[in-house]
This record gives C-alpha cells, structure tokens and sequence, in this order.
C-alpha cells in the first residue's frame, strides 16, 4: 500500500477508536497556544508576545532532549523551563525521547511517557505533567488508550477546531508552522470559525523567531494570531486550564 494512502488509512482509524468523548457545553469559544518540542524562542520570544497580552500557554516538553540543538532549534533548558513555571504556564508531556507512536511499538512508546514524567518530577517535584501531545502528530488507538492511563487530554493535529462532542485522547490543534505555510487570512478564518462554533481552538508550532525553521513560525506572524486572538472574544488559556476550568465543569468526563 502507497505510503500516502497508509498514512490517510491510520488518521482515520485514530480517530475512530481509541475515544473518550466528551461534550463541551459551552456558550464561549476558546483558544489554547502550544508549542511542540519546546525550542528556547518558543518561550524567549513566543512566551513574551503571549505575556505582553495577559496571556499563557503550553509547552510540550521531551526532557531527554533539553538543551540539544534540532531541526526546530535550540530546546530548551533547565532554567527556562523554571521561569516558564513560574510565570503561570503549562508544562506538558512530549514522551522523553519524542517518540512517535507510528513507529515505535506501544511497549516503547509508553516506557518514553512514563520516564518523561519520572524525569520531572525529579527536576520539579511539586510539578506533573496533566496533557499530552503526540510527538509529529501521529496517533494510533493503542497510543490514545495508553496516553489516557497519564493524561487528563491528548493533542494530535488535524488543522482544525474542537466543538461539540471532542476526543480528549486526540485534541484537534491548527498548526503555525512554515511546514503548513499558514497565511494571516487563512488563520482569521478560522478564529472566527471557532468564534461562530462556540469551539476550542489549539494553535501549535515549535519555535518564534525572525528567521524560523520550517518547523516554527516568523515572530510578526505569531503576534499577529495572538492580536487577532485577544480581539476575537475568546476565553485564551493554556490547555490544562481549559480542561479544568471549562470542560471538566460542564462534562461528564
């Protein structure tokens, strides 16, 4: 079977099995920013244009690969990830080795969960990881079963929004990425989609920066999605709150 077909054949039976469905009930819409992998300007220079509008995100985080220069940057370090605690953000699960579930077998997959979350609470005791996302995206129903034994939600990609009834093993996110080739148009459309929809909206990348990889997204771009955002009347918090504060009230989850 072509690679492509293969690849179409696997979303589609993720998003089949593997469910735990939750109803939203909710009469606003809401935004979430993440960030994948969590490269240094995710938070240098993206966590600085959410603060200058009062707003926080999520930071998906593989602590087997702090401080290695990527494809997608430069990842984080230790220090980094402190102040991203300590100034009201969220940290989320990545695997520790960014494992994809399409490649490595469920055993694997849920060993790099577990040592992921080992590693944090040694580095932060007092911190757990509560959301997850699945490394490059890629979803698999033994992957989401695992994932709700750790995780309180999950977040794959799709481009798309979130309303009505959800799959909190597999949150739709809407990528910035150069990789998605994004245009400001295409990103207001569906801001006001979610708008209309009384949805969640998940935007994604990796890192902010002038000169981004194909992985990230132009710090001009991003601050204009998150202007767009401040004024579009969405309730925007970071995923854990969402879940927390909005869903877990209104759901029987």
């Amino acid at each position: 079977m072509p690679e492509k077909i293969w690849n179409k054949y696997r979303r589609m039976e993720a998003s089949l099995f593997g469910k735990r469905s939750c109803n939203m009930n909710v009469t606003i819409p809401f935004i979430s920013f993440t960030f994948d992998d969590f490269p240094k300007t995710a938070y240098t220079i993206g966590g600085n244009i959410l603060n200058k509008y009062g707003f926080r995100g999520t930071y998906y985080i593989s602590l087997g690969m702090l401080n290695k220069k990527l494809p997608c940057g430069e990842i984080a370090d230790l220090d980094i990830l402190k102040n991203v605690l300590l100034d009201g953000n969220e940290l989320g699960c990545h695997t520790y080795s960014h494992t994809d579930a399409w490649e490595k077998k469920i055993d694997y997959f849920e060993e790099s969960i577990i040592k992921n979350n080992d590693t944090l609470s040694v580095l932060f005791p007092h911190v757990n990881f509560k959301t997850f996302a699945y490394p490059v995206g890629n979803v698999t129903p033994d992957a989401k079963r695992t994932a709700e034994k750790y995780f309180v939600c999950s977040r794959g990609g799709c481009q798309t929004t979130n309303k009505g009834t959800i799959d909190l093993n597999n949150l739709n996110a809407y990528f910035l990425d150069n990789r998605k080739n994004p245009t400001f148009s295409s990103v207001k459309e569906i801001i006001d989609k979610n708008s209309l929809e009384k949805g969640w909206l998940i935007f994604a990348t990796h890192g902010v920066d002038d000169d981004s990889s194909p992985y990230g997204c132009n710090k001009f771009f991003f601050e204009e999605v998150v202007r767009y955002s401040a004024k579009s009347g969405s309730i925007i918090l970071p995923v854990i709150k969402i879940y927390e504060e909005i869903i877990a009230k209104n759901s029987n989850v």
